[in-house]
C-alpha cells in the first residue's frame, strides 16, 4: 500500500485546557498523511471553538458534533466519517510522540490486513505523581507488548491501550467497529481476539496518557467495577469455553463469589476451589467448595483464577505450569 492515509478518530468533551497540546502533537507527526475526525460530545466550554480554529488552519482536521451524548455515541459518529485506509484512535487530552503514526505504519505495512499493531503507553500528570494503579497498568501493558502475550492475558485487563493501535478500516468494520458497549476499548480487544487477528507487538511507548482526577475511568458509573466480569465471561463463553471440559473457578474471595454467581447462570455445575480451610466443604450458592489441590487432579480443565494476592497468583501459576497446564489453554487469570 503506497502512502496510505491514517484516519484518527477522537472524541472530545470539555477539554479546552488540554486539546491544543493534543492537536499540536498530531500536527507534529513525522508521518503527515493523516486525517483527524474530531467529534465534540456537546462540550460547554471552548473545546468546539478550538477544534474549529485548528480546522481553519489545517484541512486534515475535521470537526463534527456527536449524534448522541457520552463517549461511545461520539466514537460511533466519528467512524461514520472515516476516509483513510488505516485507523487509529486518540483522546483529546492526551499526547502523541512525534514518531507514533510512522512507527505504527511501518510495522503494519510489513504484515497487512488481518493484523493489529499495538504498542506501549505511559501515563503523565501536570503536577504531582501518577496514581500507583496507572503505573502498574503501564508496566503490565508494556510487558505484554514486549512479550506479545496479548491474547494469552486478555482476561486480566484490556491488553491493548485504547489509543495505541493501528488497523485496516476493513478489518475494523468487519468486527463491528465501535458499539455502545463499555468499556469500549476492552470490547474492541475481544473483537480482535474473536476474529483471530494477529497482534504485532511493539516494545515502544507510542502514547502519552494523561492521568487526571476527572477522567471518565475514575468518575463514570460504567467504569466503577473495573473487573468487567460480565464482558469477560461473554467473550470467554463465545471464544474459549469448551463445554466438554470441566470449568473451575479458583478463589473464594469477593472476586470468586461474584464470578461464580455469573457463571452459575450459564452452567449448572462449575467446580469451585480455594485454600481457605474454613470454606472448604461448605455449600455456597449451591456449589460445594473444594480444596485447591483437587483442581490439580482434574483432567483437561478450564480454570479461571480470580485470586487477588499477587504472590498467591504466582504460586498458582507455578503449580499449574509444573503440571504442564498452559496459560490461555488450561487456565486464565480473571483479575
Amino acid at each position: 500500500m503506497s502512502n496510505p492515509r491514517i484516519s484518527i478518530v477522537m472524541a472530545a468533551k470539555n477539554v479546552e485546557q488540554y486539546i491544543k497540546e493534543c492537536l499540536d502533537s498530531i500536527i507534529e507527526q513525522s508521518f503527515d498523511n493523516w486525517e483527524l475526525i474530531a467529534v465534540d460530545d456537546h462540550s460547554n466550554d471552548r473545546t468546539a471553538e478550538i477544534i474549529k480554529e485548528y480546522q481553519a488552519k489545517d484541512t486534515r482536521i475535521h470537526y463534527f458534533l456527536s449524534e448522541g451524548k457520552k463517549l461511545n455515541p461520539a466514537l460511533i459518529t466519528a467512524q461514520k466519517h472515516i476516509k483513510g485506509e488505516l485507523l487509529n484512535r486518540m483522546d483529546a487530552d492526551d499526547i502523541m510522540p512525534s514518531y507514533k503514526l510512522a512507527v505504527l505504519l511501518e510495522a503494519w505495512e510489513k504484515k497487512g490486513k488481518g493484523h493489529v499493531v499495538a504498542g506501549g503507553t505511559k501515563h503523565f500528570v501536570e503536577t504531582g505523581e501518577v496514581g500507583e494503579g496507572f503505573l502498574r497498568y503501564d508496566a503490565w501493558l508494556n510487558e505484554v507488548a514486549r512479550k506479545g502475550s496479548h491474547y494469552r492475558e486478555i482476561y486480566r485487563e484490556c491488553v491493548i491501550p485504547s489509543h495505541c493501535w493501528l488497523i485496516h478500516k476493513d478489518d475494523f468494520f468487519n468486527v463491528g467497529g465501535f458499539e455502545d458497549i463499555y468499556p469500549e476499548d476492552y470490547d474492541l480487544c475481544f473483537k480482535f481476539y474473536q476474529a483471530q487477528f494477529k497482534i504485532v507487538p511493539l516494545d515502544k511507548v507510542l502514547h502519552y496518557w494523561r492521568d487526571r482526577t476527572d477522567r471518565i475511568s475514575r468518575t463514570w458509573e460504567e467504569y466503577k467495577d473495573n473487573r468487567y466480569f460480565e464482558l469477560k465471561l461473554k467473550y470467554f463463553f463465545k471464544i474459549d469455553r469448551d463445554l466438554e471440559r470441566p470449568l473451575v473457578v479458583w478463589g473464594a474471595g469477593r472476586n470468586g463469589k461474584d464470578l461464580i454467581k455469573l457463571i452459575h447462570k450459564q452452567e449448572s455445575s462449575p467446580r469451585w476451589v480455594c485454600n481457605n480451610e474454613k470454606k472448604i466443604g461448605k455449600d455456597i450458592y449451591g456449589i460445594k467448595l473444594e480444596s485447591e489441590n483437587s483442581a490439580l487432579d482434574i483432567e483437561n480443565p478450564q480454570i479461571l483464577v480470580v485470586v487477588s494476592n499477587p504472590s498467591e497468583r504466582s504460586e498458582i501459576k507455578k503449580q499449574l505450569t509444573d503440571l504442564h497446564f498452559i496459560e490461555g489453554k488450561h487456565f486464565w487469570f480473571f483479575l
